[in-house]
């Protein structure tokens, strides 16, 4: 017989509003796996239970009073959707991933949790990120590490690394992420997830933590294409004080409704599997996700070509830049330096020394990015709908593997090396989504990425739904499902 976690979120909601599940039931599910299997997975840095049970009472109530009077729920009412611990609760600890901020307990919420409050949604904890979110693996001071599900011998990847692995790893149905330079596809590609990086300014990063790079973005992570868009509904829409706002969908229209009709048309999609930067080799595991990726498109009628870009450092030079900057803008109190880890120090000090010209210059490069894959790839009309590509240039790393603590500089650049691709629509500011539709002989999940134009996460949600319908991965289960 299938259980709680068996179903996805969406089904989950429907059970609730029909009132043949109860969210306090389901929560308290999710508590009891959570505490069985965390300290494996390394899914959470702070558990919020009693939250829960009371977020859950309180659904139950408001669902009880819908059913009596005919009316209609958020599409995940009732149903747990945990928040990274980059992001604030108001009344709830949040780390940011360094032992620096180990009793900092925030007064507000961010915007992004406030919206996930409105739609009802049941807050589990608070989960696992490395620190101030730099890395892409999640392997810090407060949390055992964040472990894929399906290798645990391997990293959950990052930074939404407890994220990925709470979803992967059956302690929650879906989450929230956020994703500076790749955060979100990283661990869905690693964890075997479906993952969307949305468009700049499609969800708030206010009222407090406002990322004046626009690099980052918060984000679903969920086993279901369906699911991820509901909750892209949930979180999505400007707030009072945003400096950015994607385009709408048609008055009426959601992502969830994209999720379950196919594209419409005969999408142009452009495969490139070169990665960008110099000298990073891609894995033969990574070039055949990539390439049946595209053979699965072609035999659902779309068009694919195959292109070879001139590969140029120009992007991971400035993004660097910016990287160094936004580590350095964490304000760590007078002294508190020392308790921060190597990596974290190293790319402080390197900000330090990014001068306002050369900051200034590197978000000038990602602003003519965006224009130039416009122009040449994705012009409406004449160009292509979507950009595929590996998510990644390696498989899943083995805990421990990309972490250099002796020599940090040569960590960051193996971290590159490691994801040339997803930084890309963080500079740009456009949506990308990462598909599991491969695995390794050896178990191992393989992630694709599609890219779109600014604001067109519904066309790459109905093409991720597509071939999610051709190739389906929710019936796949890591070992401690």
């Amino acid at each position: 017989m299938a259980e709680l976690h068996d179903l996805t979120a969406l089904e989950q909601a429907d059970a609730i509003r029909q009132g043949t599940l109860s969210p306090v039931e389901l929560t308290e599910h999710y508590l009891q796996r959570i505490d069985r299997l965390d300290e494996t997975l390394g899914a959470f840095i702070t558990l919020t239970p009693e939250l829960a049970r009371k977020q859950a009472g309180e659904a139950e109530s408001v669902a009880s009073a819908a059913r009596r009077d005919g009316r209609d729920l958020s599409p995940l009412h009732g149903v747990p959707v945990p928040v990274k611990d980059l992001n604030l609760v108001a009344g709830v600890r949040c780390t940011f991933g360094s032992e620096v901020f180990t009793d900092h307990i925030p007064e507000v919420d961010d915007h992004v949790v406030t919206k996930l409050r409105a739609a009802g949604t049941v807050m589990l904890g608070k989960t696992n990120t490395p620190e101030f979110g730099l890395p892409c693996y999640t392997e810090g001071r407060l949390a055992p590490p964040a472990r894929t599900p399906w290798d645990l011998d391997r990293s959950a990847g990052g930074s939404s690394g407890g994220a990925a692995a709470a979803v992967s790893g059956g302690l929650a149905p879906l989450a929230h992420g956020s994703d500076g330079g790749g955060s979100i596809r990283i661990p869905s590609s690693v964890c075997g997830l479906y993952g969307i990086k949305p468009s700049r300014g499609r969800v708030s990063s206010g009222p407090t933590l406002h990322d004046i790079s626009g690099l980052s973005t918060s984000g679903p992570i969920a086993r279901t294409v369906a699911d991820a868009a509901a909750l892209l509904d949930v979180i999505s829409g400007t707030m009072p004080g945003d400096p950015y706002g994607a385009p709408g969908l048609p008055t009426g229209e959601t992502f969830l409704d994209h999720a379950r009709r196919p594209p419409g048309a005969r999408l142009r999609v452009v495969s490139l599997l070169t990665p960008p930067v110099p000298d990073v080799e891609l894995h033969p595991d990574c070039r055949a996700a990539a390439e049946g990726a595209a053979a699965l498109l072609r035999e659902l009628g779309h068009e694919v070509d195959e292109l070879e870009l001139p590969v140029d450092d120009t992007v991971r030079r400035a993004f660097s830049a910016v990287w160094d900057v936004m580590a350095l803008s964490r304000p760590v109190p007078a002294g508190a330096e020392g308790l921060l880890l190597p990596l974290t120090r190293h790319l402080r000090r390197r900000g330090g020394h990014v001068s306002g010209q050369a900051f200034a210059d590197s978000m000038y490069a990602f602003r003519m990015l965006g224009q130039m894959v416009e122009d040449a790839l994705l012009t409406p009309g004449t160009g292509y709908d979507v950009i595929l590509t590996p998510t990644l240039a390696q498989p899943p790393a083995l805990v421990g593997g990309l972490r250099n603590d002796a020599d940090p500089e040569a960590e960051f650049a193996a971290l590159a090396d490691f994801t040339p691709f997803t930084p890309l629509y963080n500079a740009t500011g456009q949506p990308a989504v990462s598909l599991p539709l491969h695995w390794t002989e050896g178990g191992l999940p393989i992630g694709v990425m599609l890219g779109g134009r600014y604001g067109a996460e519904a066309t790459l949600i109905s093409l991720s739904a597509e071939l999610e319908e051709a190739r389906p991965w929710s019936g796949r289960h890591p070992s401690v499902w």
